[in-house]
């Protein structure tokens, strides 16, 4: 576990640099560059999504060329390179248009020009590509610290799930109050200045945990790219009738390769189409394509990840939410009263506190005293089974967009009954306190502890050793469809609305007080609902690809104290 440990404050860290972004960009774009609200909440969702998205191409550079350990060190350094030139645009006001009230309707505030633009958009898809990276490679780098195969360092491996969670958490606390303070109130110079520094630090601790590390060691070959041979051969030999034994599919002899058994995968009795690719005629016996044959070990772990692939899927409406707390959700606040305790205003975008602060103190009591309790009931290592975790995340998603549906009700019926719909953001506070906007992140921020950290679990489990990296990669993916998705769906609801509303579409312009951003909320809440009903199906029917050692040996200690009791 002090291996671990490294990987663990290496994320930490990683979250205090970016963490702060995904909340306050939108502030930063529509304050300081000038973008209307919902072109600002576009960029943000496609830069989140970029970055998610990226990590499947940096997981391939990890299994093919550099391993997981140098995959953590060059994300890092350019994570550090991006946010280094967003400091550089943020410090130097050439590099910006003339400071401008984009949200006083008499103003004419200037656009970006397009040198200032191209500068922008390479320092945040650099910060996109590093973060990407480090997503990829930190969780299954940390995960490579425990055997899977021992019973104690198994149950170490789930408590590490939770504790990369916390982590995040941690990181984010000074991200999301530090950080964001220092954004909003001493320049935005000063709080990059702070990310530069907590990316520079991960990096240096990712490295002081080298001695310690047990390292993976680059395979020569991606997964992915079996994986598409698999379906390549199995559509070119669609035409061939499959053996009625199974032992007849091809496989490489075991004593032909100097390889371990993990290397081996059994053949199971589904996606039997998929098997025609490991099916051998007297052309491919001889000189065997891996175009056109495949092992059934190849096969297997084809049919892995179409099996992951419908969980994966009813997980991009979560992240469709959460684009929209990161987003609209801050320019909700930027028009409430965001005074406490008489004397200090608390910046909208760090709000998402409240729920990071409570999982701070609730991860370790889920981890350290659920946990036991459950996994002594059901004999399972996590407690309760990855899917049922994940699917309470989602039903507590759906819960959070009903709630920020109602939330927004009352903020408007506020407005409108002091007749202040055209005030102002930031100038004139309506009388109504930010944090009742606290409620949503806090549902939501349990939810995240869930269904993310339940997902990741999920997929890194349940993927044999060649799909370690890969697999891990389908919970960012997922997140990156969903910040996609967000940016499509905003310009489909604008564009469906823009005869029926005065303002020319449910969340067009900046006047948020005069859109329609309850309705919005309501139909995400709706969607979450169908797509929590479809996860049920889904995950009745999936099928674990095994019980895990520390199951199987927990029913086994219990049946033999049984035994002994008799």
């Amino acid at each position: 576990m002090r291996a671990a440990l490294f990987v663990l404050v290496t994320f930490a860290f990683d979250s205090m640099a970016n963490l702060h972004l995904a909340v306050n960009l939108v502030t930063y774009f529509t304050g300081i560059l000038h973008f209307e609200v919902s072109d600002a909440a576009n960029a943000l969702t496609n830069f989140m999504g970029t970055g998610y998205i990226l990590c499947i191409l940096f997981a391939i550079l990890a299994d093919i060329y550099i391993g997981r350990f140098k995959t953590v060190l060059v994300s890092g350094a350019i994570e550090f390179l991006g946010l280094a030139l967003l400091l550089v645009q943020a410090h130097y006001k050439s590099l910006r248009p003339p400071a401008c009230n984009v949200f006083d309707p008499t103003s004419r505030c200037e656009k970006l020009k397009s040198g200032e633009s191209a500068f922008l958009y390479i320092a945040l898809y650099l910060v996109a590509a590093g973060t990407g990276g480090i997503k990829a490679s930190v969780p299954s780098h940390g995960a490579d610290q425990f055997d899977d195969k021992d019973d104690r360092e198994a149950k170490h491996m789930s408590s590490f799930f939770n504790c990369l969670l916390l982590a995040i958490c941690v990181g984010g606390a000074f991200s999301l109050t530090l950080i964001v303070w220092l954004d909003d109130h001493k320049g935005w110079d000063a709080g990059l200045g702070v990310s530069s520094i907590a990316m520079f630090l991960a990096v240096v601790i990712a490295v002081a945990g080298w001695p310690l590390y047990r390292i993976h060691v680059a395979l020569g070959t991606s997964v992915i790219v079996q994986i598409i041979q698999v379906y390549v051969a199995a559509i070119r030999n669609r035409n061939l009738q499959l053996p009625k034994n199974p032992q007849e599919l091809y496989e490489l002899p075991k004593d032909k390769e100097a390889a371990l058994d993990d290397d081996f995968l059994p053949h199971r009795d589904v996606y039997r189409f998929l098997d025609k690719a490991a099916i051998q005629t007297a052309t491919t016996a001889q000189t065997p394509n891996p175009w056109k044959l495949c092992t059934v070990t190849q096969v297997e772990n084809a049919k892995i990840l179409l099996g992951m692939t419908p969980i994966f899927a009813c997980t991009v409406i979560m992240t469709l939410c959460l684009a929209q707390l990161q987003t609209f959700s801050v320019q909700q606040g930027l028009t409430m009263d965001t005074n406490v305790a008489g004397s200090f205003d608390i910046p909208p975008a760090s709000l998402p506190i409240l729920p990071v602060a409570f999982l701070i103190v609730l991860v370790p009591f889920y981890d350290q005293i659920i946990v036991p309790i459950l996994r002594r009931l059901t004999g399972h290592p996590s407690g309760i089974t990855h899917l049922q975790r994940i699917g309470v995340g989602l039903v507590l998603s759906c819960i959070s967009m009903a709630t920020a549906s109602i939330m927004e009700v009352k903020r408007k019926a506020v407005a409108r009954d002091h007749n202040m719909l055209d005030a102002i953001p930031g100038v004139q506070p309506l009388p109504i306190s930010v944090f009742w906007l606290s409620i949503q992140y806090f549902i939501f921020g349990i939810a995240d502890m869930f269904t993310y950290v339940g997902l990741l679990e999920f997929f890194y489990s349940e993927a044999p050793r060649g799909l370690k990296t890969v697999s891990t990669c389908f919970l960012w993916t997922s997140m990156a469809i969903g910040y996609y998705l967000s940016t499509i769906l905003v310009k489909i609801v604008n564009r469906a609305t823009k005869d029926n509303t005065n303002s020319g579409g449910w969340l067009v312009g900046n006047n948020i007080n005069r859109n329609h951003l309850n309705l919005f909320y309501l139909l995400l809440s709706l969607m979450s609902l169908v797509n929590f009903i479809v996860y049920l199906f889904v995950a009745i029917l999936y099928k674990y690809r095994s019980e895990t050692p520390a199951v199987v040996s927990s029913v086994h200690d219990k049946s033999e104290a049984k035994t002994e009791a008799n």
